[in-house]
């Protein structure tokens, strides 16, 4: 039995006519016979009664009718999602995000509005580091990834880069109740004797790194009392007068109580969220997550939601 045999059955229990339905096929009616009667024989039932003046379905044809419509209902689904999948309208795509990222209204704007645009799209969001990410994007564990770069950051030919957001990183002490920006800027080189909290350097932090040079290029190495691995526990500490740090401004809208953030002067402490896919790699869906990106920035970039 094949779904040709399935087609020429319903078409024959449709009209009840073998000539009627040998018309809508397109066909002459001996091949239509003989495939019906081969659909018999495959199935040891007859399906049809039949005499010269009219056709009837048996009872194992009308149940085989109902069978061989969900079937072929099913299989034309199966083709339509096949159809889906080679435009990237289902799929799966693997998406990691450095921790301040979802602090940034749009991401999960772009998230929303994505998944409402291709609700057969499945987004499986995971939090890494910068460098976690471009390992992670090379190894091909995930396949989009939100990272905030090092200062001097250079893409290898193998990932292509996409900015989004931008913000700047800012000194945050411990502050008064009620205080959250200073209005007076600090200048990077009166922190050299300072003691820092900061991520871990073994993380491959892409914050780290940019912190890092700023220090360099002030001349001194920043000394860190605290590792941490989340800018939430950096502040709480902050806030306990455990030390200072360097932060993206984006942690101004949810910093807690006795954090004070100052503006820097004398670095470049301009930073920047990009998105990273591998350059190579060409799946439907990662092509369609791409240009909606790049529709929502051109979009951003004239002032429209």
């Amino acid at each position: 039995m094949d779904f040709r045999q399935l087609n020429y059955f319903v078409a024959v229990a449709q009209t009840l006519s073998f000539s009627k339905a040998a018309q809508r096929l397109h066909i002459s009616q001996p091949p239509l016979s003989q495939q019906i009667k081969l659909l018999e024989q495959d199935l040891n039932v007859q399906l049809f009664d039949r005499t010269r003046r009219s056709v009837a379905l048996t009872h194992a044809g009308r149940l085989f009718y109902r069978e061989a419509l969900a079937i072929l209902e099913r299989y034309a689904g199966a083709k339509e999602l096949c159809a889906w999948t080679l435009d990237g309208k289902v799929g799966k795509l693997r998406l990691a995000f450095t921790a301040s990222v979802p602090l940034f209204e749009d991401f999960p704007k772009l998230i929303q509005g994505f998944t409402r645009l291709y609700p057969g799209i499945e987004i499986d969001l995971q939090h890494m580091s910068t460098g976690e990410q471009i390992i992670a994007l090379n190894d091909n564990e995930i396949d989009i990834g939100f990272l905030r770069p090092a200062l001097n950051f250079q893409p290898p030919r193998s990932i292509q880069t996409m900015a989004l957001w931008h913000d700047e990183l800012m000194l945050v002490t411990a502050g008064q109740e009620g205080q959250t920006v200073a209005a007076d800027p600090v200048h990077i080189d009166s922190l050299a004797d300072e003691d820092f909290i900061l991520f871990p350097s073994a993380l491959g932090c892409g914050l780290f790194e940019h912190i890092s040079s700023l220090a360099t290029a002030a001349g001194f190495v920043p000394r860190i009392v605290q590792q941490v691995r989340e800018n939430s526990t950096t502040l709480a500490l902050v806030a306990a007068g455990l030390g200072i740090s360097i932060v993206p401004s984006i942690y101004s809208k949810s910093s807690p109580p006795g954090v004070a953030f100052r503006k820097i002067a004398g670095a470049q402490v301009d930073s920047r969220i990009v998105m990273a896919t591998m350059a190579n790699r060409n799946m439907a869906s990662l092509q369609l997550f791409r240009e909606y990106c790049l529709e929502r920035s051109g979009a951003q970039a004239h002032g429209q939601p």
